[in-house]
C-alpha cells in the first residue's frame, strides 16, 4: 500500500458485482448522453433505448441488461460531465467513462486505487490475472458475498475489468500500466469532488 490511505475507498457493504459485460461501456455512452441532455431523466432515456434497440442489442434480453448497466454508470456523472462527454476527444471520454464504472463500483474503485494505481507509484510495471486473484481472495474476508460468485461469473468481472483497463488505454495487451495524459478538462471535472477522483487512476501527484 502507499501511503495516500486516506483516499482510499473502503467499505462493509456489500459490493455490487454487475460489471460483467460491455467493458468501458463508451460507445454506448455516446448514444445515451445526447438523450439525457435533452431528456434530462434518466427513466426517459432508458425507455428510449429500449423502445428503438438503439445500443444495436442482438436480442431484447442483452438490450435491457446492456441498457440498464450504462444507466446506472452515466448516472454518477454530473451533468456537466456528461455535457463535455459528448463534445470531448476519444481518449477523455475514456477517461469519464472509467471514472463513472469507479463511481459505481466501489470494488472496482479499491481495485483500481490499491492494486493498478499502487503497482504504478511502487514501480511495478505490470498488472496480471493473479493480481486480481490475491486483491479478491484479501476482500472475500470482509466481503462474504464474494464468496458466493460462481466461478464463471468470476471469470467475466476478471475479464470485463481488464477489458475496461485496456479499453481506458491504462493496460497494454502486454499487461503493461500506463500512466494516463489526463487533459486539464478531465482533471477539472475529477478535482471537483473530494477527494479527487483522480485516485482512480496511474498517476502521480497529491490527491
Amino acid at each position: 500500500m502507499t501511503g495516500d490511505l486516506s483516499a482510499v475507498v473502503t467499505t462493509s457493504e456489500p459490493y455490487r458485482l454487475s460489471f460483467a459485460l460491455g467493458g468501458l461501456l463508451a460507445t454506448e455512452a455516446m448514444v445515451a448522453a445526447p438523450l439525457y441532455l435533452d431528456l434530462h431523466n434518466w427513466a426517459a432515456v432508458r425507455k428510449a433505448l429500449n423502445a428503438d434497440n438503439l445500443l444495436h442489442a442482438r436480442t431484447r434480453s442483452t438490450a435491457v441488461r446492456l441498457t440498464r448497466e450504462l444507466i446506472q454508470r452515466m448516472s454518477v456523472l454530473s451533468d456537466a460531465e456528461i455535457a463535455y462527454l459528448v463534445t470531448a476527444p476519444g481518449p477523455e471520454r475514456l477517461h469519464l467513462m472509467w471514472a463513472a464504472m469507479c463511481r459505481h463500483y466501489v470494488f472496482v474503485a479499491e481495485f483500481a486505487q490499491e492494486v493498478v494505481r499502487d503497482h504504478y507509484l511502487l514501480g511495478v510495471s505490470r498488472l496480471v490475472p493473479a493480481d486480481f486473484e490475491r486483491f479478491w481472495d484479501s476482500k472475500a474476508l470482509w466481503h462474504a458475498e464474494l464468496e458466493k460468485i460462481s466461478p464463471s461469473t468470476h471469470t467475466k468481472l476478471r475479464t470485463n475489468l481488464f477489458l475496461a483497463l485496456r479499453q481506458s488505454g491504462m493496460l497494454a495487451d502486454d499487461a503493461t500500466i500506463i500512466s494516463p495524459l489526463l487533459s486539464p478538462e478531465v482533471l477539472a471535472l475529477l478535482d471537483a469532488r473530494t477527494p479527487s477522483d483522480r485516485r482512480f487512476f496511474p498517476v502521480g501527484g497529491c490527491l
